[in-house]
């Protein structure tokens, strides 16, 4: 036997269980007949049942009697009439960035692939201002730390949410945005912010971009929940799109996960919105090279579904409707979970914020002990920030939720 030691990995550390995943595996192990799950980030109707969306029914079956269909390879930035036609969702069909040629877009695994991509090209090629760092708002989606870390980019802070108002620290967001060094990057939530469900005004985001231009900023848009936040994809997309027209540089990320209900297909896309047409050629043949490296091929099946949804006007058209059955739940819950508070149960407290905040998630205010004391009194699994998932709710839990929502607020839970 030699003497040189054979490598056992006992030295590498535990890490500790994903805090969403660890929660969900909780709820399902837990046999009380009134447990509620207000954790995971995925749509369900009103049995509490993940729902496939109708429109994406239909694209399956036209793909399944396709008889040219087949399994080659995609292209390495991806299918061209899926990336081609998502550009036009979130940029815009007549987008001068798209018109002129200045628009990258490649497929990429979900949001968070395209996070990641968009993470490693600015890694390699953003010229920073000093140390590579990006500035993240307090608080974000919790990955983007690990994915920024992942590619020696140091994450820092700026202030987003104001605990008092339960809103918008638009003050302090501005401040953060004039103090930073010139030339910085600033992760932005395009509409529904995750955690909190705040997001700027259309006259905020016009100051934001004002004050980004004038320090010569950097926006990294994360869009995750286009169309799902308002049911209105345009609406949802008027920050982006009004960043292009003033001229602020940028990337977008996108994701079909939650818009579709293509959680499990991881169908993404990443944009970059470059200042001309050779520097887009050149961002694209760089972002080949990265993606060759890591995926080689994005996969074909959720692709091709969103394709012929974005570029049949008839399944374009149900999918919008797909989506506001979506969005109107949810807005639905909101304003009943605001009356039995405010209406029934004289909850203390002002909870105007849960129907200005939008999209998925709620941050309904409450400390870390009154979240774990719904947890794990009231069987209703959150995340100790207080943070919800609308979706969660549905007319079969609503004044349970409710309820114990009371009771924890007057500490008799």
């Amino acid at each position: 036997m030699s003497s040189i030691d054979l490598e056992t990995w006992s030295q590498v550390p535990l890490a500790p269980p994903d805090s969403i995943f660890k929660l969900t595996a909780a709820y399902k192990a837990d046999s009380y007949p009134q447990k509620v799950n207000l954790g995971v980030g995925a749509y369900r109707d009103d049995d509490n049942k993940p729902w496939v969306l109708p429109v994406v029914k239909k694209a399956t079956e036209i793909l399944l009697g396709d008889p040219t269909l087949d399994h080659e390879y995609l292209p390495i930035t991806g299918l061209p009439e899926y990336t081609s036609a998502a550009a036009k969702l979130i940029l815009g069909a007549d987008s001068p960035a798209i018109s002129e040629g200045r628009a990258v877009s490649v497929q990429t695994i979900s949001g968070t692939g395209a996070n990641h991509l968009g993470a490693l090209f600015l890694s390699r090629f953003y010229t920073f201002n000093g140390a590579k760092q990006i500035f993240l708002s307090d608080p974000t989606w919790a990955n983007h730390h690990a994915i920024f870390k992942n590619v020696s980019i140091e994450p820092l802070l700026y202030p987003y949410y104001d605990p008092r108002t339960i809103g918008l620290d638009f003050t302090g967001f501005i401040s953060a945005l004039q103090s930073a060094p010139t030339h910085s990057v600033f992760l932005l939530h395009a509409c529904a912010h995750n955690p909190t469900g705040v997001d700027p005004t259309p006259e905020q985001w016009d100051n934001i971009a004002a004050v980004m231009i004038e320090r010569s900023h950097y926006a990294f848009f994360d869009c995750a929940y286009q169309g799902f936040a308002s049911g209105d994809l345009d609406n949802d997309a008027r920050a982006v799109r009004s960043f292009i027209a003033k001229g602020v540089p940028l990337l977008i990320c996108q994701s079909f996960a939650k818009n579709a209900g293509l959680y499990g297909e991881r169908v993404g896309a990443l944009h970059v919105v470059a200042s001309t047409k050779d520097a887009a050629d050149r961002v694209k043949s760089q972002l080949s090279v990265l993606q060759r490296s890591e995926i080689s091929n994005p996969p074909s099946y959720g692709a091709r579904v969103v394709s012929l949804i974005l570029n049949n006007p008839e399944l374009f058209e149900e999918w919008k409707r797909d989506i506001k059955t979506m969005a109107h739940r949810i807005i639905d819950m909101r304003q009943k979970l605001f009356d039995i508070l405010t209406n029934e149960l004289h909850t203390p407290g002002n909870w105007d914020h849960i129907l200005n905040q939008i999209g998925m998630f709620s941050f309904t205010g409450i400390n870390p002990e009154q979240s774990r004391a719904l947890v794990e009194k009231g069987h209703i699994y959150l995340t100790t920030n207080g943070r919800i998932s609308m979706a969660g709710l549905n007319s079969h839990n609503l004044r349970y939720f409710a309820e114990s929502l009371d009771k924890v607020v007057r500490g008799l839970l």
